[in-house]
Protein backbone atom coordinates (compact mmCIF):
# COMPACT_ATOMS: atom_id res chain seq x y z
CA UNK A 1 0.00 0.00 0.00
CA UNK A 2 1.04 3.84 -0.45
CA UNK A 3 0.47 6.19 2.49
CA UNK A 4 1.36 9.88 1.69
CA UNK A 5 1.79 11.84 4.85
CA UNK A 6 1.30 15.83 4.88
CA UNK A 7 2.94 18.02 7.20
CA UNK A 8 1.10 21.11 7.61
CA UNK A 9 3.68 23.14 7.92
CA UNK A 10 6.62 24.61 6.40
CA UNK A 11 9.49 22.94 9.18
CA UNK A 12 12.06 20.79 7.15
CA UNK A 13 13.44 20.02 10.16
CA UNK A 14 9.94 18.45 11.48
CA UNK A 15 9.16 16.81 8.10
CA UNK A 16 12.55 14.95 8.45
CA UNK A 17 11.63 13.62 11.61
CA UNK A 18 8.36 12.44 10.51
CA UNK A 19 10.14 10.80 7.43
CA UNK A 20 12.52 8.99 10.19
CA UNK A 21 9.80 7.84 12.36
CA UNK A 22 7.11 7.05 9.45
CA UNK A 23 9.95 4.54 8.10
CA UNK A 24 11.04 2.91 10.80
CA UNK A 25 7.64 1.66 12.02
CA UNK A 26 5.57 1.02 8.66
CA UNK A 27 5.46 -2.27 7.12
CA UNK A 28 7.83 -3.35 4.90
CA UNK A 29 5.51 -3.49 2.39
CA UNK A 30 3.84 0.06 2.83
CA UNK A 31 5.60 2.81 0.78
CA UNK A 32 5.52 6.17 2.78
CA UNK A 33 6.03 9.63 1.26
CA UNK A 34 6.55 12.40 3.66
CA UNK A 35 6.39 15.71 2.15
CA UNK A 36 5.61 19.10 3.98
CA UNK A 37 3.27 22.40 2.50
CA UNK A 38 5.47 24.88 0.22
CA UNK A 39 3.77 28.23 2.06
CA UNK A 40 2.17 29.00 5.38
CA UNK A 41 3.54 28.48 8.93
CA UNK A 42 7.21 27.06 10.22
CA UNK A 43 4.65 25.77 12.92
CA UNK A 44 1.19 25.57 14.12
CA UNK A 45 1.27 27.23 17.61
CA UNK A 46 -2.49 28.84 17.09
CA UNK A 47 -5.80 28.60 15.26
CA UNK A 48 -4.29 31.10 12.84
CA UNK A 49 -1.94 29.09 11.77
CA UNK A 50 -4.13 26.62 11.46
CA UNK A 51 -6.03 28.86 9.24
CA UNK A 52 -3.46 29.65 7.08
CA UNK A 53 -2.19 25.86 6.74
CA UNK A 54 -5.80 24.54 5.10
CA UNK A 55 -5.50 25.66 1.63
CA UNK A 56 -2.06 24.34 0.89
CA UNK A 57 -2.87 20.98 2.68
CA UNK A 58 -6.04 20.61 0.94
CA UNK A 59 -3.77 20.87 -2.23
CA UNK A 60 -1.51 17.99 -1.73
CA UNK A 61 -4.71 16.09 -0.50
CA UNK A 62 -5.93 16.43 -4.10
CA UNK A 63 -2.37 15.66 -5.50
CA UNK A 64 -2.18 12.52 -3.47
CA UNK A 65 -5.48 11.36 -4.77
CA UNK A 66 -4.68 11.76 -8.01
CA UNK A 67 -1.46 9.96 -7.68
CA UNK A 68 -2.96 6.73 -6.62
CA UNK A 69 -1.96 6.76 -2.78
CA UNK A 70 -4.19 4.31 -0.72
CA UNK A 71 -4.56 6.59 1.90
CA UNK A 72 -3.66 10.17 3.62
CA UNK A 73 -2.32 11.48 7.01
CA UNK A 74 -2.44 15.08 8.30
CA UNK A 75 0.42 14.58 10.29
CA UNK A 76 -0.57 17.07 12.77
CA UNK A 77 -2.24 16.64 16.60
CA UNK A 78 -4.69 19.58 16.18
CA UNK A 79 -6.75 17.78 13.08
CA UNK A 80 -5.89 21.16 10.89
CA UNK A 81 -7.95 20.44 7.52
CA UNK A 82 -9.01 16.83 8.44
CA UNK A 83 -12.67 17.21 7.84
CA UNK A 84 -12.13 19.34 4.56
CA UNK A 85 -9.72 16.55 3.39
CA UNK A 86 -12.20 13.80 3.39
CA UNK A 87 -14.87 15.94 1.35
CA UNK A 88 -12.16 15.83 -1.42
CA UNK A 89 -10.62 12.15 -0.90
CA UNK A 90 -12.21 9.16 -1.54
CA UNK A 91 -9.42 7.42 0.39
CA UNK A 92 -8.97 7.31 4.02
CA UNK A 93 -7.26 10.49 5.84
CA UNK A 94 -6.54 10.96 8.94
CA UNK A 95 -5.07 13.52 11.50
CA UNK A 96 -3.43 12.20 14.40
CA UNK A 97 -5.62 13.56 17.28
CA UNK A 98 -9.00 11.93 17.25
CA UNK A 99 -7.39 8.26 16.04
CA UNK A 100 -5.28 8.36 19.31
CA UNK A 101 -7.83 9.19 21.18
CA UNK A 102 -9.82 6.81 20.15
CA UNK A 103 -6.72 4.21 20.62
CA UNK A 104 -6.04 5.47 24.03
CA UNK A 105 -9.56 4.66 25.87
CA UNK A 106 -9.18 0.88 24.52
CA UNK A 107 -5.97 0.90 26.72
CA UNK A 108 -6.75 1.95 29.79
CA UNK A 109 -9.80 4.10 31.92
CA UNK A 110 -8.52 7.51 31.50
CA UNK A 111 -5.38 9.03 29.41
CA UNK A 112 -3.79 12.37 29.86
CA UNK A 113 -2.75 14.49 27.22
CA UNK A 114 0.80 16.78 26.91
CA UNK A 115 0.67 19.86 24.28
CA UNK A 116 3.13 22.37 24.03
CA UNK A 117 1.61 25.64 25.90
CA UNK A 118 -1.00 26.91 28.02
CA UNK A 119 -2.94 28.66 25.44
CA UNK A 120 -3.28 25.13 23.49
CA UNK A 121 -4.76 23.66 26.83
CA UNK A 122 -7.92 24.71 26.13
CA UNK A 123 -8.29 23.83 22.52
CA UNK A 124 -7.14 20.29 23.16
CA UNK A 125 -10.01 19.89 25.92
CA UNK A 126 -12.58 21.48 23.79
CA UNK A 127 -11.49 19.05 20.79
CA UNK A 128 -11.98 16.18 23.20
CA UNK A 129 -15.20 17.47 24.37
CA UNK A 130 -16.54 17.46 20.66
CA UNK A 131 -15.38 13.93 20.76
CA UNK A 132 -17.55 12.86 23.95
CA UNK A 133 -14.29 12.07 25.58
CA UNK A 134 -14.64 14.68 28.70
CA UNK A 135 -15.18 11.36 31.29
CA UNK A 136 -12.32 9.38 29.74
CA UNK A 137 -9.63 12.67 29.80
CA UNK A 138 -7.91 12.74 33.32
CA UNK A 139 -5.93 15.78 32.19
CA UNK A 140 -4.15 17.84 29.57
CA UNK A 141 -1.23 19.22 30.93
CA UNK A 142 1.32 21.81 28.86
CA UNK A 143 5.10 21.31 28.55
CA UNK A 144 6.00 24.95 28.53
CA UNK A 145 7.86 24.65 25.48
CA UNK A 146 7.01 25.95 21.47
CA UNK A 147 6.30 23.19 18.77
CA UNK A 148 9.79 24.19 17.52
CA UNK A 149 11.55 23.68 20.51
CA UNK A 150 9.98 20.29 20.86
CA UNK A 151 11.03 19.54 17.59
CA UNK A 152 15.22 20.70 18.13
CA UNK A 153 15.78 20.12 21.45
CA UNK A 154 14.79 16.19 22.26
CA UNK A 155 16.48 16.10 25.09
CA UNK A 156 14.70 18.90 27.30
CA UNK A 157 11.43 18.15 26.13
CA UNK A 158 11.81 14.31 26.99
CA UNK A 159 12.78 15.30 30.73
CA UNK A 160 10.09 17.83 30.53
CA UNK A 161 7.55 15.41 29.14
CA UNK A 162 8.90 12.86 31.59
CA UNK A 163 7.52 14.85 34.62
CA UNK A 164 4.36 15.89 33.07
CA UNK A 165 3.59 12.30 32.54
CA UNK A 166 4.40 11.31 35.92
CA UNK A 167 2.00 13.79 37.36
CA UNK A 168 -1.01 13.09 35.52
CA UNK A 169 -0.47 9.56 36.33
CA UNK A 170 0.62 10.24 40.22
CA UNK A 171 -1.71 12.96 40.28
CA UNK A 172 -4.58 12.95 37.52
CA UNK A 173 -4.99 9.32 37.57
CA UNK A 174 -4.04 9.01 33.93
CA UNK A 175 -3.32 5.21 32.69
CA UNK A 176 -2.37 6.37 28.95
CA UNK A 177 -0.40 9.04 28.11
CA UNK A 178 -0.72 10.79 24.59
CA UNK A 179 2.05 12.94 23.53
CA UNK A 180 -0.57 15.86 21.94
CA UNK A 181 2.06 17.40 19.37
CA UNK A 182 3.89 15.65 16.07
CA UNK A 183 6.81 17.46 17.00
CA UNK A 184 7.60 14.99 19.80
CA UNK A 185 7.42 11.88 17.46
CA UNK A 186 10.01 9.14 18.37
CA UNK A 187 10.05 10.46 22.10
CA UNK A 188 7.21 7.99 23.78
CA UNK A 189 9.74 4.94 24.24
CA UNK A 190 11.99 6.04 27.05
CA UNK A 191 8.85 7.75 29.09
CA UNK A 192 7.11 4.92 28.23
CA UNK A 193 9.87 2.08 29.60
CA UNK A 194 10.09 4.93 32.85
CA UNK A 195 6.54 4.90 33.66
CA UNK A 196 5.36 1.83 32.81
CA UNK A 197 2.25 2.77 31.38
CA UNK A 198 1.19 3.07 27.36
CA UNK A 199 2.89 5.80 26.15
CA UNK A 200 1.24 7.21 22.78
CA UNK A 201 3.24 8.76 19.93
CA UNK A 202 0.18 10.27 17.63
CA UNK A 203 2.13 9.54 14.17
CA UNK A 204 2.83 5.96 14.85
CA UNK A 205 -0.76 5.26 15.85
CA UNK A 206 -1.87 7.09 12.72
CA UNK A 207 0.60 4.83 10.29
CA UNK A 208 -0.40 1.66 12.14
CA UNK A 209 -4.21 2.30 12.24
CA UNK A 210 -4.17 3.49 8.66
CA UNK A 211 -2.69 0.38 7.40
CA UNK A 212 -5.29 -1.65 9.24
CA UNK A 213 -7.80 0.09 7.77
CA UNK A 214 -6.90 0.22 4.58
CA UNK A 215 -6.14 -3.53 4.82
CA UNK A 216 -9.48 -3.38 5.92
CA UNK A 217 -10.81 -2.19 2.58
CA UNK A 218 -12.43 0.23 4.43
CA UNK A 219 -12.63 4.45 4.14
CA UNK A 220 -14.99 7.34 5.75
CA UNK A 221 -18.37 7.62 4.72
CA UNK A 222 -19.38 9.98 2.56
CA UNK A 223 -22.99 10.36 2.47
CA UNK A 224 -23.22 12.75 5.77
CA UNK A 225 -20.42 14.88 7.79
CA UNK A 226 -17.92 14.02 4.86
CA UNK A 227 -19.92 14.22 1.79
CA UNK A 228 -18.26 15.67 -1.27
CA UNK A 229 -18.45 19.43 -1.89
CA UNK A 230 -21.08 20.02 -4.55
CA UNK A 231 -18.94 22.74 -6.40
CA UNK A 232 -14.66 23.13 -7.30
CA UNK A 233 -13.64 25.84 -5.57
CA UNK A 234 -11.77 28.41 -8.09
CA UNK A 235 -8.46 30.17 -6.90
Amino acid sequence: MKIFIINPNTSRSMTEKIRTVANRVKRKDTDVRVTCIESGPTTIECSYDEAYAIAPTIDLVKKAVAEGYDAIILACFCEVGVEAAREVSPVPVFGLEEITLATAITLGNKFGVMTEKQPRVAMKKRHVRRYGLLERMASIRPLGLSVAELDQEPERTKAAGMELARQMVEEDGAEVIIMGCAAMAGYSDEIEASLGVPVLDPLTVAIKMTEAIVDMGQTHSRVGLFAPPSREVNG
